[in-house]
């Protein structure tokens, strides 16, 4: 009975851990950072905070599902290693904007990871799109939240 529908339960729980693996890895940095915004001289155009673990949850569920297409296509082939290898250098420029910006309370070095961070993430959606167009579409949102919060570090930076 559940021989036909154990490769769609092994993709759906394949899914939900490349979800929940990029959301727990992503929230680290807020867990050992304190996210104090008192230093920061806020732009007119800086959202409620509310907004941001909203966002965040949502941008590192689409990167995850965005991972699992990817990576559900095959390791053995050079482009899913590409795009895997891209995946991780991006993430982990964004795993260590939070302590630079927030931690150290540098805009000026923040400013520096995220725009290598921006190009890291085109990078991505690159690569993924040779293996997925899909997941190359997932990732879309997320580079038009970095290209805000560039923008807002861009601003801290400059008022500092």
């Amino acid at each position: 009975m559940f021989e036909h529908h154990g490769p769609k339960i092994r993709d759906g729980l394949g899914a939900l851990g490349a979800i929940l693996g990029v959301n727990a890895l992503g929230a680290l940095p807020a867990v050992f950072i304190r996210g104090d915004t008192g230093w920061i001289d806020r732009p007119w155009f800086y959202p409620p905070e509310i907004l941001f673990p909203i966002a965040w949850t949502l941008l590192f569920t689409l990167m995850g599902l965005s991972l699992f297409v990817v990576w559900r296509r095959g390791t053995d082939r050079r482009a899913v290693r590409i795009a895997l290898g891209t995946f991780a250098v991006q993430f982990a420029l964004n795993l260590a904007w939070t302590p630079v910006f927030f931690g150290l309370q540098r805009a000026d070095l923040g400013l520096l990871v995220i725009v290598t961070l921006w190009v890291a993430i085109v990078a991505t959606i690159g690569t993924f799109s040779r293996v997925s167009r899909t997941a190359a579409a997932l990732l879309v949102p997320y580079l038009g939240w970095v290209s805000f919060a560039l923008v807002l570090n861009y601003a801290i930076f400059a008022a500092g």
